[in-house]
C-alpha cells in the first residue's frame, strides 16, 4: 500500500533537493501537479487515516500498523504497533513529539515518538467501544474521540483523564439513535468542534456548554468514513458525499436575509460534481498572490 503526495506548485521547490524527485512537467492551468511528488510504500493493508505535523512529519495508520514518515526521507522512520486496526491518528497541535491514536480495541493512546512508547492511555466505557475518529481541540488541551455508537468523548490531554461526552444524535426520528462518528474538526477560535456522523449530518457544538450551535444538512453519509472540514479562515465548511458531490456551507449564514430561518440549522449549500468515485474528505483553502 502506497501513500502519494501531490504538492502545491508554490511549495514543492523547497523539498526537491532533499528527496531528489524527478521534476514532472508543470501545467500552470491547475493548482496541483498531475504526477505524485513523492510516493511511500510499505503498508500491507488498507490505509485508514493520515496526519501531518508542522515539521513535515507524516503519520499513516492502516489495518496493519501505524507508520511514521518524513517528507525528506524515502524510508519509513518508525512503526508503532497496535493490537487492532488503527482507525484515527493525529499529531499534537503544539508538540509533534506526541500523537494520538484511536483503535478498534477501544483504547485511546498518546504516543511519545522519541521514546517509541505509549505515554498515556485510556479505554472507552460502554457496550460499544469501537473508536472511529480522534482529534485534539482547544489547542491540545483536550483529546476527543468519536465512537461507533455516536458519542464524542473528551479527555484532558495532560493525564488522558475522562472529562465529558456528547451524544451526537437527533431528538426525534430515525436519527435519535447515535450513528458512527466519522470526523472531528476543532474550531479553536470559538471553542467549538465540528462533528461528522453516519446520519448525513454535520454538527457544530459549543464546548463551553456542550450545546448544539448549528446542524448542517445536504450531503449523503450513511455508511462511509466521510469527514467534513473548515476552510483556512473557518468561514466555510466543506464535505465529500456518497453521491459523489462536494458540498459547501457558510459556517454562519446571514439570518437577516431570510424571512423565516432557524439559526440552529443550515440547509443552504452549494454542490459541485466531483468524480466517479466516493469523496471521503474535503479541504477548502484559498491562495494569495
Amino acid at each position: 500500500m502506497a501513500v502519494c503526495l501531490h504538492h502545491h506548485l508554490d511549495s514543492i521547490s523547497s523539498f526537491k533537493s532533499e528527496t531528489e524527485v524527478e521534476e514532472p512537467e508543470v501545467d500552470t492551468a491547475v493548482p496541483f501537479r498531475q504526477k505524485p511528488f513523492c510516493k511511500y510504500s510499505g503498508h500491507t493493508a488498507d490505509l485508514l487515516d493520515l496526519s501531518w505535523s508542522k515539521n513535515y512529519f507524516l503519520l499513516s495508520s492502516s489495518m496493519d500498523k501505524t507508520v511514521l514518515w518524513h517528507i525528506s526521507r524515502r524510508e519509513c522512520l518508525d512503526c508503532f504497533q497496535h493490537v487492532d486496526f488503527v482507525t484515527a491518528i493525529t499529531f499534537h497541535p503544539r508538540d509533534d513529539r506526541y500523537f494520538l491514536s484511536g483503535s478498534l480495541d477501544g483504547k485511546l493512546r498518546l504516543w511519545n515518538i522519541p521514546e517509541k512508547k505509549v505515554a498515556l492511555w485510556n479505554e472507552v466505557d460502554g457496550s460499544t467501544k469501537l473508536i472511529t475518529a480522534a482529534n485534539f481541540c482547544q489547542n491540545g488541551r483536550f483529546a476527543v474521540i468519536g465512537t461507533y455508537d455516536g458519542r464524542c468523548i473528551f479527555y484532558e490531554t495532560e493525564h488522558l483523564k475522562y472529562f465529558t461526552q456528547i451524544h451526537v444524535r437527533s431528538t426525534r426520528g430515525r436519527n435519535r439513535v447515535g450513528r458512527k462518528i466519522t470526523g472531528i474538526e476543532p474550531f479553536s477560535a470559538e471553542s467549538k468542534v465540528l462533528v461528522t456522523s453516519n446520519d448525513s449530518r454535520i454538527r457544530l457544538y459549543d464546548l463551553r456548554d456542550l450545546s448544539l450551535s448549528i446542524k448542517y444538512k445536504g450531503c449523503l453519509n450513511n455508511s462511509s468514513q466521510i469527514r467534513a472540514g473548515f476552510s483556512h479562515d473557518c468561514q466555510y465548511i466543506i464535505s465529500g458525499s456518497e453521491d459523489r458531490y462536494i458540498y459547501l456551507w457558510k459556517t454562519y449564514h446571514d439570518v437577516t436575509r431570510f424571512s423565516s430561518v432557524r439559526r440552529d440549522r443550515n440547509d443552504f449549500w452549494e454542490g459541485i460534481k466531483g468524480m466517479e468515485e466516493l469523496l471521503p474528505y474535503g479541504i477548502a483553502q484559498s491562495r494569495t498572490k
